[in-house]
């Protein structure tokens, strides 16, 4: 008699989670040794230096006075239109590329990378990260019959590996017809880096010699989740001005989140936002999403869409929340700031943090430098290449002096 009643293609579906893992290891902590005394690297969410989770004032006002109708109605399924327009223009601010776009509204930033994976890959394919890359990818890769493969995000001086992406985007189209990329930058999801005009001009340089024979496809999803927190708003946005004039053969897509930029983490909205020189492709873009999300989620959250809208139209709602977002910022780049002095100081090889909400130290055994911290009531997250320290989540008090107590745990782990 069998064991297993799920289909073939979903046996063996177990999700592992590192961070849920390292998580619940710090509450329990906490609650034994007292909250004060335990610090939680883990938890991917502004917390204050209170240590609870952080709420932009003007979000919670405007959310707290919709009507109830705008709150349990159902939206379109593409999305509001005044949602849509708005995100068009906080994804580029002021350097909207050359080109047609069109947008639609997502599960979170996470149904974005679910549509780009679903309509801008072959199935059996593979799909091409950095090999310091947000866990989730991996499942949503596989879930949809793709696999999930990497280049080197560093070389030997850290720097943004250009010959190794270009290798293996080489590589993969003499075996597929088409690619798809993701990109997550600015303020990188798990490393903090963000790749500069520079890295973005060689990215796309060997994107047009590996379309330029006619019979292959490139899509870039650039994942820019955390780019609220990365610096001001233009100078962030600045590569995105060299999206404009790509061949058609080229496509760029862009996902959008309100998790971190709006703290909604929970309302799960987002919005995938296409761009080409070729009306018929956004057009195309547009119609394919649209069905994705029917047959995925339908629609999404019509509360936190509604949110946006009114405070960006607003001009005094938007000048106080930006207000308070900024502050959020200081705090998180006061952290960052505190830990990468102190790994200076310290010898502590962290990887070259620029801005967001984490940063990493490379390791050969990360379960084992972590838990050689917790010896120390130090909680970060173990990840396959490295440690990871929520910088967003651990005030400055406790950001002092962790960056030498990682190097104490890594030296007697890794030597």
């Amino acid at each position: 008699m069998t064991n297993s009643m799920v289909a073939s293609h979903a046996a063996g579906k177990v999700l592992g989670d590192a961070i849920f893992g390292a998580s619940a290891a710090a509450q329990a902590a906490a609650a034994k040794y007292g909250a004060d005394k335990v610090t939680n690297a883990t938890i991917g969410a502004i917390m204050g230096d209170d240590e609870k989770l952080a709420c932009i004032p003007t979000m919670e006002k405007v959310f707290r006075s919709l009507p109830m109708s705008d709150i349990i109605a159902y939206a379109p399924i593409v999305g509001l239109p005044g949602y849509l327009d708005t995100v068009v223009k906080l994804t580029f601010a002021d350097q909207q590329p050359d080109g047609y776009t069109a947008a639609g509204a997502t599960a979170g930033g996470t149904g974005a990378v679910h549509n780009a994976i679903a309509n801008y890959s072959e199935i059996g394919d593979k799909v091409l990260t950095s090999d310091w890359f947000w866990g989730p990818y991996t499942a949503l890769c596989h879930e949809q019959g793709r696999e999930l493969t990497t280049y080197q995000l560093f070389d030997e001086e850290q720097n943004f590996n250009i010959k190794d992406f270009t290798a293996k985007v080489t590589e993969l189209l003499k075996k597929q017809s088409s690619l798809l990329i993701i990109i997550n930058t600015p303020a990188h999801n798990p490393t903090g880096y963000s790749l500069s005009e520079d890295d973005w001009k060689a990215v796309i340089d060997v994107c047009k010699t590996a379309v330029k024979s006619g019979d292959k496809k490139v899509s870039i999803l650039v994942d820019i989740a955390y780019i609220d927190y990365a610096g001001e708003k233009n100078e962030t946005r600045k590569f995105m001005k060299l999206f404009g004039g790509l061949p058609n053969n080229i496509f760029v897509m862009f996902a959008f989140s309100m998790s971190k930029g709006y703290t909604m983490y929970g309302q799960r909205t987002g919005a995938i936002i296409g761009l080409s020189q070729s009306k018929e492709i956004v057009d195309e873009f547009a119609n394919a999403n649209k069905y994705t999300s029917r047959a995925t989620w339908s629609n999404i959250n019509r509360g936190a869409m509604t949110v946006l809208t009114k405070i960006q139209q607003d001009a005094t709602l938007l000048a106080q929340f930006e207000k308070e977002r900024a502050a959020l910022y200081e705090t998180i780049k006061e952290r960052g700031a505190i830990f990468m002095n102190e790994a200076k100081e310290c010898g502590l090889n962290a990887l070259p943090y620029k801005a967001g909400f984490f940063l990493s130290i490379p390791a050969k055994d990360p379960g084992a430098v972590c838990d050689k911290l917790h010896d120390d009531l130090i909680f970060p997250v173990p990840l396959k290449k490295g440690v990871r320290v929520a910088v967003c989540a651990v005030p400055a008090a406790k950001m002092r002096g962790m960056a030498a107590k990682i190097k104490k745990a890594w030296d007697a782990v890794e030597k």
